[in-house]
C-alpha cells in the first residue's frame, strides 16, 4: 500500500536519517510531498547525491534564487478561460488540479505548491465556460490536460472530464500528461486503462528522467496502457545533478524503447524561481544530441526544446553539423560534402 508522505522530517525518518536542517528551511517555502514507492527507489549508497533524492527532496539551492519570476512562461497572461492556456494557435492546455504524487522539485508551476495559491479540481461551471472558449475558437483542435497530475483524480472524473472534450466534434487529439507511471504506478489500474482506452482521440505523455525510474512496476503501468492501443510518449528533462549526461539519457531512452515508450521530447528546465539550480545551460543539451546521433534511431531520439519566456513557447534546437560547406557525417569524425546543397 503507498503511502503519501507531507514533509521533510517524514521523508528522512522514512529513508532512516537524521533530517537535514537545511530541508526544514526549505519545506517552510516549497513543501515536500512523496511517497513510499517513489523514495523506496532511492539508492541511499548513493548519498544526497542520488538521482531521484535530487528530484523529491529538498535542496538549499532552492532558496538562492530571488529574483527569477514563479510565471515566467506568462501563462497567466494567456489564459482565455479560468485554468486554460493558450500559447499556441491550434491547441490549448487545461489546469485540471494541482494535485500531483509527488513535489517534483524541478516543478514549473512551483506556484501552485504556495498555500495562498491552492488550484481547487476543476468545477463542471470552469468546464463549462472552457467548451464555450472552444468553440468560440474553431481552429482550436487539441486539448492538454496538465495540473497538478490529472490521474490523481477519480477515475470517474477524469474520464469525464476526458469526455467532455472528446464529445467536442472540433477537438481530435487530447493528451493527458501524468508522471502517475514514474511515481505512483498503482494507480493505473487495468480497470482505468480500459476506460480511458475507450477515446480514440488519447494520448498519454508520462516523464521519466532516469534510467533508475523505469522498474518492472513502471513498466507495467506503461504496458497496461499501450496492450490497449494508447500511445504513450514520454517527456524528459535535462536535470543538472541527476541526467545530464548522455551516457545516462541513452541507457534512458533505450530503456523506454524496450517498453513502447517513445522519447517525444528533451526539454531544458524552464527559469522558474526555486527551481534554476537544476539549470545545464542549452550547450550539454545539443552536445547529448550529438551524442545520439550515431548511437539511437530517430524512434530513440527526442526532441531537444527550450520553452522561452514571455509565452514565447517552445522553440526546437539542433547542433550544428555543418563545417565549411560540407558536413559531419554520422560518428562526428569525417567531414562529407553534400552535392546538391546550393
Amino acid at each position: 500500500m503507498i503511502r503519501f508522505i507531507h514533509s521533510a522530517s517524514a521523508a528522512a525518518e522514512f529513508l532512516g536519517i537524521e533530517t537535514p536542517p537545511e530541508w526544514m528551511a526549505v519545506d517552510k517555502i516549497y513543501p515536500v510531498l512523496a511517497n513510499s514507492y517513489y523514495l523506496g527507489l532511492i539508492d541511499r549508497n548513493n548519498g544526497f547525491d542520488d538521482p531521484v533524492l535530487r528530484q523529491i527532496l529538498p535542496d538549499d539551492a532552492e532558496l538562492d534564487d530571488l529574483s527569477s519570476e514563479f510565471d515566467p512562461l506568462a501563462e497567466a497572461q494567456q489564459m482565455i478561460a479560468p485554468r486554460m492556456i493558450r500559447r499556441f494557435y491550434d491547441r490549448v492546455v487545461v489546469l485540471v488540479t494541482a494535485k500531483c504524487a509527488g513535489h517534483c522539485r524541478f516543478c514549473f508551476r512551483k506556484r501552485l505548491w504556495k498555500s495562498d495559491a491552492e488550484l481547487n479540481d476543476i468545477s463542471n461551471r470552469e468546464l463549462e465556460d472552457m467548451v464555450a472558449a472552444l468553440k468560440a475558437h474553431p481552429e482550436i483542435e487539441e486539448v492538454l490536460l496538465s495540473g497538478g497530475d490529472p490521474m490523481m483524480l477519480a477515475d470517474e472524473r477524469l474520464i469525464e472530464i476526458i469526455r467532455v472534450f472528446s464529445e467536442l466534434e472540433q477537438i481530435k487529439v487530447i493528451r493527458l500528461g501524468t508522471r502517475i507511471p514514474v511515481m505512483f504506478p498503482d494507480r493505473i489500474t487495468g480497470q482505468l486503462a480500459e476506460k480511458l482506452a475507450e477515446f480514440e482521440k488519447l494520448w498519454v505523455l508520462t516523464h521519466f528522467n532516469h534510467p533508475n525510474e523505469v522498474t518492472p512496476e513502471s513498466s507495467n503501468a506503461c504496458r497496461k496502457l499501450i496492450s490497449r492501443g494508447i500511445w504513450v510518449l514520454n517527456q524528459t528533462v535535462l536535470l543538472k545533478g541527476v541526467n545530464d549526461s548522455p551516457e545516462i539519457l541513452e541507457q534512458l531512452f533505450r530503456k523506454l524503447l524496450a517498453i513502447k515508450v517513445k522519447p517525444h521530447y528533451l526539454f531544458h528546465v524552464d527559469p522558474v524561481r526555486g527551481v534554476r539550480h537544476f539549470a545545464t545551460g542549452i550547450e550539454p543539451g545539443l552536445e547529448v544530441l550529438r551524442y545520439l546521433r550515431g548511437r539511437l534511431s530517430s524512434l530513440g531520439t527526442p526532441t531537444f526544446a527550450i520553452d522561452l519566456p514571455e509565452g514565447g513557447g517552445k522553440v526546437a534546437l539542433q547542433p550544428d553539423y555543418e563545417e565549411n560547406g560540407c558536413f559531419w557525417d554520422i560518428h562526428n569524425k569525417k567531414l562529407i560534402k553534400y552535392p546538391d546543397k546550393e
